[in-house]
């Protein structure tokens, strides 16, 4: 599976450095853990993905990561990291962040 497709992509490039508009368009996940990642922003040219990262451990972080990173995880039987294909942001990544953080995961 492709995990951002151009579209995505287009949207997120939008967000970088615009807390306004911010919303979490691309959200990955871990589909035999918990590991789950809200991402706002992406830079093609450096491969880092910016958003909300719950890697199931009782707590979230804002930060970058790297796609180069998330695509060479394997799971186990070969899963590999996948998209969400149902997901719409219905918040900003800051309204995630402060409702994750209250309840020590992503909803």
């Amino acid at each position: 599976m492709e995990l951002i497709t151009k579209e995505i992509k287009a949207k997120l490039s939008k967000n970088i450095g615009n807390a306004k508009i911010d919303k979490p368009y691309l959200k990955l996940f871990n589909p035999c853990g918990s590991a789950t990642w809200l991402i706002s922003e992406y830079k093609e040219n450096t491969g880092l993905l910016f958003g909300l990262c719950d890697l199931g451990m009782g707590f979230t972080e804002l930060g970058y990561v790297s796609l180069e990173e998330i695509m060479a995880i394997t799971l186990p039987l070969g899963l590999k990291i996948e998209r969400d294909i149902y997901f719409k942001p219905a918040k900003t990544l800051q309204e995630y962040a402060n409702d994750a953080r209250i309840i020590g995961h992503i909803e």
